[in-house]
């Protein structure tokens, strides 16, 4: 048993005018250059203030460390007082430390010792500060050097095979996607082009009081409807917030069955997202940032959602959506009215839709299962970290 303390040094090194690169902690790839996560330029005019870290390091985020930020530093770099480097003392590996610090053995120590001031519960994760100061009071077992060794070898070894398993299934969501993609924009490329505004019966625009963050059914008790209500082009009555019980309810905003809701802000894929009200949720409230739209017989609203996903549709959305940021882009009414579509007549729309709910429920039922293929395979991946760290394999038998 050993203090982490004793282990691991804490290192507030400054050098004023040295020229390092500037670094960043990655959840999924640890410690690299800022360059290569983002173009943008660096905000300080002088690094002078920036900490020191140097090849072997490890440095974490003391805000997202519960959220596995941190890694093992490659080259000597400069971070920013967001992070917090250690040095391995002699006899400690870092690669080992790290993958220590990755377990759920290690989370559960955290919380302990964040109740403490006042942040044991998740929902805090990303707004408690976790120092070093916190950190060097944990006591684990930590093996003799040539075991770490060995322990980080293994690991290293089957997570880079789970991890190429994962990358994988990535690679055949994209493709699922892709493909769903083409279904849509084949499906919807034949009709009249018509502006929206031609079968566009009513657009109205909803409401956003200040809610509780847990939802309502929609039914029996009062919810306003969030914008991810709409995101996966199926309408979810569960993207809601529950109205409080002392804020008057407006019937009006009500969302009825057939209606397409459309989210007026989102980001620059999801602005426009629309999908179709399968049901009857009486108690079910537009807001602010969505839109209610009812069509005209010669439209039908399953139709008219798919050709709003359509690559075509999506170019002309993202013209004319604005916004100061690319995570909030906003679409005004006349935007969308001036949106050109093609529609055939209404009897081959309804066959359209009716072929393309098939198809692309097909198609979103194999990108589910690949999704919890990948959960299952991030999980075991945890598990494995912790089992390791904490002498529950023998690596030496199974090396």
């Amino acid at each position: 048993m050993t203090r982490f303390g004793h282990a691991m040094q804490k290192i507030d090194e400054r050098i004023p005018g040295i020229d390092l690169p500037l670094m960043s902690v990655s959840q999924t790839r640890g410690v690299i250059r800022r360059s290569e996560l983002t173009d943008a330029p660096q905000r300080a005019e002088s690094l002078d203030a920036y900490k020191v870290c140097r090849r072997n390091d490890i440095v974490f985020n003391k805000m997202s460390i519960r959220a596995g930020a941190m890694g093992v530093a490659a080259e000597d770099g400069l971070v920013t007082y967001h992070y917090e480097v250690m040095r391995p003392r002699p006899g400690t590996d870092s690669h080992f430390i790290c993958y220590l610090m990755k377990s759920s053995w290690f989370t559960e120590e955290l919380i302990k010792r964040e109740r403490g001031i006042g942040a044991g519960d998740q929902a805090n994760v990303r707004t408690t500060e976790v120092p070093f100061s916190v950190l060097k009071t944990i006591d684990a077992f930590i093996p003799p050097f040539r075991e770490q060794r060995a322990i980080v070898d293994y690991l290293d070894r089957e997570i880079a095979r789970i991890d190429m398993l994962i990358e994988e299934q990535q690679c055949l969501i994209k493709l699922l996607r892709e493909r769903r993609t083409a279904v849509i924009a084949h499906a919807t490329s034949n009709g009249a082009q018509v502006e929206l505004r031609r079968v566009i019966q009513a657009l109205r625009q909803g409401w956003s009081p200040n809610c509780e963050s847990w939802p309502a059914d929609g039914v029996s008790e009062w919810g306003v409807l969030k914008v991810g209500c709409a995101n996966t082009g199926r309408f979810d009555p569960a993207e809601n917030k529950r109205l409080p019980d002392d804020e008057t309810p407006r019937p009006e905003f009500a969302v009825r069955r057939g209606e397409l809701v459309m989210s007026r802000s989102n980001t620059k894929d999801l602005v426009g997202a629309a999908a179709v009200v399968d049901g009857d949720y009486p108690r079910l409230l537009l807001s602010d940032l969505t839109y209610g739209i009812s069509l005209t017989t010669d439209a039908d609203p399953s139709f008219v959602a798919y050709a709003l996903a359509s690559p075509s549709v999506r170019v002309q959305i993202s013209a004319a959506s604005k916004g100061m940021s690319h995570s909030m882009q906003k679409i005004s009414q006349r935007d969308i009215r001036e949106l050109v579509v093609q529609l055939p007549v209404i009897d081959e729309q309804r066959r359209l839709a009716n072929q393309l709910d098939e198809q692309t429920a097909k198609i979103s039922q194999l990108i589910e299962e690949t999704e919890r293929f990948i959960e299952l395979a991030r999980e075991r991946r945890a598990a494995l970290i912790t089992a390791a760290v904490t002498g529950q394999i023998d690596v030496r038998e199974v090396a």
